[in-house]
């Protein structure tokens, strides 16, 4: 039998606990607090309760931000977790990118900088719920909407419908995505609160039961937290699905707008799932900014409504390789790199003004010390790259690639390459034989973009807008050549369907349509480059030299490698790679002007630069230190 002063301090022993208890669920179930109690008590679940939302029977609001795992390198992945708390945001939000899961059919990667239980793990380690978002379509700027490209095989194939086709690929995508998600629900002791229904369908709306096969989808296996969608006001009542809340995107708090959510869905709590917070940028356009006193004052008029909250984004990373997006409306355009988005994190993840600014925010709103900022990590400028080799694409040809042969014009997703899901990004060329010159027409059957050249000898480009080219006469049998770049898919709109890229019908010469076509992929991918080192034909570059070549030089450093961008004045476009990672495109009509190289992917001693030029070469790139995204423009 105990002594009573042991019966006394068991019993101030409890209470202690108690009020740690209480204590913890009015800081809001901070994940990081709740970490040492780790599976108790976890029951309700994030609920829905006359308009508030509640988390374990208690009041909750979401204060959120979007990073996504795929845009940003996994070394850095908890720098930008740490920098969301230190802003005072208690939920991380990201997509789910179909397209880099399954490259090819029923093959997934959850591997590296795709581990997805990985990233979510570390979410829950930083003290940050989440709200996972997995499609199928995720729009994002990212090519066809985070779909894959080999959907587009079947030329009867309906996108986001209940089309046998498309949900038979998206039952086995969900299959296998479902495996590593449902063990990360917060029933289960992770940190998934909530989990959104596709993805803004109120703007789509082709199938009234799409809806509802995607949100069965998820419950069938085994999804039990709370369901949402997300669509902007016009495609709100469109969008919506029994089951599900309803949440709202926008930029400009219009008058009444947040209230418009009470004529969808009566006494449910308001959330802004997609609060933009700046903007993504087109080729040829400007780089857009929205000013961050105009942004933090929209938050607070936001949160003093007592809604719930998303950054969207708060940083916005990079589309590294060909992963771009497009939109088309009045015409096409393609995105740039960069998803620097003017987020409240830069591209390379420092701060910004908007940054501190919603720190205050959400400190005075939270009414408690926010946790210190992270130090940022300085940026390095190595200087003058000099690329002192190149060799032409045409010598590249016979040494290290195979055609396929084919009468008509076949367009990049048909092509029998990759275990026959054809070629997903990149360039095709065409090359077919020719007698005599004329008039060229395309019928508009170029997708994106088409150098075209007879022999080697430069003609000129066709595209959305040009679409005729006058061919020089010439003596004898001449080979025609269309290198084809496929600019990114569109990833908004309507036109989904439609985005197969390369020749996706046939090319007239003289009224006449070409036949018997060599097809060359260049997609590029790791495997081709690597190669690529060791092929024979590598020569000094000439004081002035003409693409299609690929050129490479040599970044040495000394120290730790810090992270860099590489500044390309004096080359017209192409993609450039660094020890075989994809950096993505650049193009001197801008409005980006640098690419973002990430520390993590460089090494000390001597660092291989390779660059596709698609014409006119210069000799050096530079590495600087500071990024420069363009012109700017406010956004409207």
């Amino acid at each position: 039998m105990w002594p009573c002063g042991g019966r006394r301090q068991r019993r101030l022993g409890a209470v202690a606990l108690l009020l740690v208890v209480l204590w913890l669920l009015l800081r809001r179930f901070n994940w990081s607090e709740l970490t040492p109690l780790g599976l108790w008590g976890r029951s309700l679940g994030l609920q829905t309760e006359n308009s508030q939302f509640l988390l374990e029977g208690m009041p909750f609001r979401i204060f959120g931000g979007s990073m996504h795992y795929f845009r940003v390198p996994r070394e850095y992945w908890e720098d930008r977790m740490l920098k969301m708390r230190a802003c005072g945001l208690n939920t991380l939000t990201t997509y789910v990118p179909w397209n880099l899961h399954e490259k090819e059919r029923g093959k997934f990667d959850f591997s590296k900088n795709l581990d997805l239980r990985a990233f979510l793990s570390l979410a829950a380690k930083n003290g940050l719920w989440v709200i996972l978002r997995p499609g199928p379509y995720i729009c994002s700027e990212w090519d066809l909407g985070g779909l894959p490209s080999w959907l587009l095989q079947d030329p009867e194939m309906q996108l986001r419908t209940t089309y046998k086709g498309f949900t038979e690929a998206v039952d086995a995508y969900f299959d296998r995505l479902m495996h590593v998600v449902v063990p990360l629900q917060y029933k289960k002791g992770g940190p998934i609160i909530a989990v959104q229904v596709e993805n803004e369908y109120g703007s789509y709306a082709k199938d009234p039961n799409y809806m509802t096969y995607v949100k069965m989808a998820l419950l069938n296996r085994g999804i039990v937290e709370l369901l949402m969608t997300s669509d902007n006001k016009n495609g709100l009542s469109f969008g919506l699905v029994e089951g599900a809340l309803a949440t709202v995107n926008f930029q400009k708090l219009e008058p009444g707008l947040l209230k418009y959510l009470d004529t969808v869905q009566k006494d449910q709590p308001k959330m802004v799932m997609e609060y933009w917070t700046g903007w993504f940028d087109n080729w040829g356009g400007p780089h857009y900014v929205f000013d961050a006193d105009e942004m933090v004052n929209t938050v607070a008029s936001i949160l003093k409504t007592g809604a719930s909250i998303n950054l969207y984004m708060f940083h916005g990373g990079t589309n590294f390789g060909f992963m771009n997006g497009a939109l088309e409306a009045d015409e096409y355009k393609s995105d740039v790199t960069s998803y620097d988005y003017d987020a409240v994190l830069t591209e390379a993840g420092d701060y910004t003004s908007k940054f501190f600014k919603l720190r205050q925010l959400f400190s005075m709103v939270i009414g408690q010390p926010l946790p210190l900022p992270p130090m940022i990590e300085s940026k390095a400028s190595y200087g003058a790259i000099l690329l002192h080799q190149y060799i032409s694409l045409w010598d590249v040809l016979p040494a290290l690639l195979q055609p396929i042969k084919s009468e008509l014009p076949v367009n990049m997703e048909n092509l029998h390459l990759n275990d026959s899901i054809g070629q997903p990004y990149g360039y095709v060329l065409y090359e077919t034989v020719i007698f005599g010159g004329g008039h060229l027409h395309t019928r508009d059957h170029v997708r994106d973009r088409a150098q075209v050249f007879v022999n080697t000898v430069y003609v000129g480009e066709l595209d959305y807008n040009t679409v005729e080219l006058s061919i020089p006469e010439g003596q004898g049998f001449r080979q025609l050549r269309l290198l084809v770049e496929n600019r990114g898919r569109v990833n908004y709109g309507l036109a989904l369907n439609e985005q197969r890229k390369g020749l996706i019908g046939d090319i007239f010469l003289n009224k006449t349509p070409l036949r018997n076509f060599k097809i060359y992929s260049l997609e590029m991918k790791p495997a081709f480059m690597k190669s690529l080192q060791h092929v024979s034909g590598w020569s000094t570059v000439p004081d002035y030299f003409v693409g299609p070549a690929f050129f490479r030089g040599r970044l040495w450093i000394e120290q730790q490698p810090q992270d860099t961008f590489l500044k390309l004045q004096g080359w017209e476009k192409g993609v450039v790679f660094v020890n075989g990672q994809n950096l993505g495109r650049y193009w001197k009509i801008g409005p980006q002007e640098t690419l973002y190289l990430p520390g993590p992917w460089l090494r000390r001693g001597g660092n291989e630069v390779v660059i596709f030029e698609e014409r006119t070469a210069g000799r050096i790139i530079q590495s600087v230190d500071i990024p420069y995204l363009g012109r700017t423009q406010y956004v409207d």
